[in-house]
This record gives structure tokens, C-alpha cells and sequence, in this order.
């Protein structure tokens, strides 16, 4: 199989665990990826990825 990004060969170790990508390519996705995990409350972890959804998380006050 070939990297979708640059056309190299891809490993079949990789394609078998469903990567489309080479490793330098696929490295270079990964980093592009940012998110954030966040604890909410009386509840578990959250990843975020947008940073839109993190600041209407913090501005939510807790009625008591």
C-alpha cells in the first residue's frame, strides 16, 4: 500500500493496524493534533478539542 500524503510505501505492520500514512507522514499529522483533557465536575475526564467548548466549560457557575 501506498502513503496517502506522499506516496511512499507504507509498512504492512502498519496498514494492518489501519494507518493510511508512512511514519514520517503520520508523524507529522500527530503533531498537528492538539487537544486538552479536562476534569468536570462530579464527573470524569474530557478530552477537548475545541477551544470554544474549554471556555464554555469555565464560564459555567455551579449552582448551590
Amino acid at each position: 500500500m501506498f502513503c496517502i500524503k506522499c506516496g511512499d510505501d507504507v509498512s504492512p505492520k502498519r496498514v494492518a493496524l489501519g494507518y493510511k500514512t508512512c511514519l514520517s507522514c503520520g508523524e507529522t499529522l500527530a503533531k498537528q493534533y492538539k487537544h486538552c483533557i479536562v476534569p468536570l465536575h462530579k464527573s470524569n475526564y474530557q478530552p477537548i478539542t475545541d477551544l470554544s467548548l474549554l471556555k464554555g466549560i469555565n464560564s459555567k457557575v455551579c449552582p448551590v
